[in-house]
Order: C-alpha cells, then structure tokens, then sequence
C-alpha cells in the first residue's frame, strides 16, 4: 500500500521547528522514514513531498539553519534532537537526551552503538556487504540480546536493519535462523504497530518444536533387549511377544534384525573411519578493515594532554566518525585538519578519556617511538575505499570478533614500510586503486599502528 500523511501532500504549521523535503517515491519505499513521521506532531515538523526526483533534505528552523542530506543523519535527527527528543523513549530507548553534551557514558556507547547498526543496515541495502555475514554475525550476537542495543523494545537501529535485511531478501535466501527470526518478529510488529505501512512482509519460518510419532497399528516398536514388539491384536488387547510366543511372523522378525544388523554396521564403520578436524583458514591482514579516510576537524582533547580529538570522513551514510588519536607529541592541530589519512575502521568504539572512539588512525613510527609519520593514500584516492594487500582477498572479520579473537594485536605486528617507505603486511604491498600507501615523509622500516 502507499504511504501518505494527509490527503494534502504538503503539512505546514507556524509552530514547526524543522522542514521535510522528501520525495514522494522516497517516502513511500521508506518504511522507517513513514514510521518516524506517523509518530511525529504534525505541529513540530513540516513535511514537503515532491512527486519526482530523489531529494531528501531536513532543514532546521531555528537560528542555525542545520540542513542534513544523508538519509541515517536525518533519521537519528528526527528521532532525537531536531524534534527537542520528543521521540526520544520511542526510537532510541532513552539515550538520545541523555547522551547530549557529553553526557552519561553508558548513553554515549548506546548511540554510537546504535550509529554503527544503522551502518551495517546501509551496507546491506547498497549491497555493499556480505548479507550472509551479517546474517551469521547477528544470529550469535542476539543469543544473549532481545535488541541491537540496550533497550527495553526496538530501536532505530533495530528497525533500519530489520527493513534492510527484508527489503534485501530474496526467494531462494535460506529462511532466516532462529534468533534473527525471534527478533525480526518482534521487530517487524512494533514497526508495523507505529505506521510503517509498506514495510516488507515477514515470512513465517518452519516451527522448529519438536515433533513426536505415537505409531501406527502397523508400526513394530523393538523392546529392551532388541526383540521386536507385535502390534496390538484386535479389542486393544497387546499380542504376545516374539521368540517363543506366538503373535508375530516370520517377516516382522527379519525387518526388525536386518536394523538391528545395519545399525551395527554403521557404528563400527563410524569408529573405523573417524573424521578429520577441518583446518582454519590462515589469518592475514584481510581480517581488518583498513579504508581511506579525511580528517575533517581536530581539536585537542580537553582532559588528555597527548590526544587530539578527530572527526574523520569515510564515506559512510551515517557521516563522520569520531576518533582520538595520541598525537599531539609530534603534529599541531593545523597539520591534522583536511588530512587524507588510513584507518583502522572495525574495532568496537570504546571510551578514551571520556571521548567515544571508533577507529584507529594509523601512523609509521621508529623503534622507540621517538618519530612518527602519517601513512597516507594517494591525494585522489576515494574516501571510504578499503585497502588491499598483494593478491590477497577476504572479508573484514566483524568487530566483536576482532575484539575477542585480538586480531588487530596478532596482525599489526608484520604491518612495516619498507627501504622506500612503502606500507607492506609481510610481503604484501598496501594499495588504493590510485597507487600505493606510504609513509607521509618516507620512513623507512618503520612498525605501522
């Protein structure tokens, strides 16, 4: 069905404090958008729908005239504080007003948990990721989790990708596993409950209860010792056992020890000939995420006399991330600001010094740490691409994996510059599609980290 707010398709009110310019093909493939407006005032914000193209613009109406373009950017506005985070408790568990100026740690990790799902759900929906790997990935991180985050219900993050995951979903996909399932009904019912109209529909999977066979009047069942059980005789009375007793024929007694016999087979054959473990694939540096990014802004972190504070751009959807980096020994502020920069992009955020971190930015430095250099692409190589080693090919291992296997700390190790200062991981070049990686000045045989 379509998707429509009033039967005008412009909302204007003289109390809006933001404007919606969405065009109507958008909105109505949007379910998460539709489900954002249908709990929004009317009052609060104006919503302009054009009948072509693909624009899609927020524009605050207050002194600062904030206009976002980038569809996650504006989702997360709208649910939090474009509205004054009037939608706050519905769509980001309570997080977003208390994570606002620094606030609650606990509340700063939920959003920039919640930033980082609605990365991934991006990712499948440009089909820029392995949707079976995020499948498997997300079946082992909700054993333990009703949500993606924290949350006594469903949050934004929760909703984008579970809109993602069906929009993305195709008839001959396996049906989805047991604990994405549990979770994706929950999901899609609450979507469903707050307006997503055109929401995708969330296919049944087989019930996977346990079935139970009672038998037939037909079925001969084997007692104790293996010796085959007559069917019940005529009246419900049971008839005598075999062996000596009369009741069952020659036939049921043969069945019954040909599996008897084949069973045998099977068992001693399986201690013959047992199985050999599988051998894990060999780890390499393919295992971490290491993309092009630029240093958009630089501060000096306010509690930490050798951090500085970064937003870096990497072409996400979900805009810039923040990064600290223990720099400000050996760069200013100035050298920082619109640097092109690789960073280390699938490690979990963590807290440094209070400040959310989710990355690392990499740098070549000497023996005992007294010179350090950025490592950097080509001038004109994209924002957001991921470098390559030689020949060598895999999928970035997800980043609670990273974590707990400490794939970053066994790899980093054999990551160098060479005589020329070119970046290697043992002996495979670092490349961009534009050239190779290098240390900013030329370091030569220096540890990369």
């Amino acid at each position: 069905s379509n998707f429509t707010m009033a039967p005008s398709t412009n909302i204007s009110s003289s109390a809006a404090i933001c404007t919606l310019t969405v065009a109507t093909p958008l909105l109505q493939d949007d379910a998460v958008l539709q489900l954002i407006l249908n709990l929004a005032s009317d009052k609060q914000v104006k919503v302009s729908q054009e009948k072509k193209g693909n624009v899609l613009q927020l524009q605050m109406l207050d002194a600062t005239g904030v206009v976002l373009t980038q569809r996650a950017a504006i989702l997360r506005a709208l649910s939090g504080p474009a509205l004054q985070y009037a939608l706050d408790v519905y769509l980001t568990g309570g997080y977003g007003a208390s994570s606002k100026n620094g606030g609650s740690a606990t509340a700063v990790m939920a959003m920039s948990s919640l930033q980082s799902w609605m990365t991934v759900a991006h990712q499948v929906t440009v089909g820029a990721s392995d949707k079976a790997a995020v499948l498997a990935q997300l079946e082992t991180y909700l054993e333990t989790r009703a949500f993606l985050i924290p949350s006594s219900q469903a949050t934004l993050a929760d909703m984008d990708l579970c809109a993602s995951l069906l929009k993305a979903k195709k008839e001959e996909d396996a049906p989805f596993t047991a604990n994405v399932m549990r979770w994706m009904t929950t999901v899609h019912a609450q979507m469903t409950a707050f307006g997503a109209t055109t929401l995708a529909p969330l296919e049944a999977s087989p019930s996977t209860l346990p079935a139970f066979f009672y038998g037939t009047e037909e079925f001969v069942a084997l007692g104790k010792k293996g010796a085959p059980t007559a069917a019940p005789a005529a009246g419900g009375k049971p008839a005598a056992a075999a062996g000596d007793k009369p009741g069952v024929s020659e036939e049921q007694k043969k069945v019954a020890a040909d599996k008897r016999a084949k069973k045998a087979a099977e068992k001693a054959a399986k201690k013959k000939t047992p199985v050999p473990p599988t051998a894990a694939a060999p780890l390499d540096i393919t295992a971490l995420d290491i993309r092009v990014g630029k240093i958009l802004k630089a501060w000096h972190h306010p509690d930490a006399e050798k951090l500085f504070c970064e937003e870096i751009d990497l072409g996400e959807e979900s805009g810039p991330r923040q990064i600290a980096s223990g720099l400000r020994p050996f760069y200013s502020t100035e050298d920082l600001t619109g640097r092109h920069v690789l960073v280390l992009c699938n490690l979990k955020s963590r807290n440094l010094v209070g400040f959310p971190s989710h990355g690392m930015v990499l740098c070549a430095s000497n023996a005992d740490h007294t010179k350090v250099e950025f490592v950097v692409p080509p001038q004109d190589a994209p924002l957001g691409e991921r470098i390559v080693f030689g020949a060598l090919q895999g999928d970035p291992e997800p980043e609670n994996k990273v974590a707990k296997k400490k794939f970053a700390e066994k790899l980093l190790p054999d990551l160098k510059t060479n005589a020329a200062g070119e970046v290697l991981w043992k002996d495979h070049a670092a490349m961009t599609t534009k050239g190779a990686i290098k240390a900013l000045n030329g370091m030569a045989d220096a540890t990369v980290g």
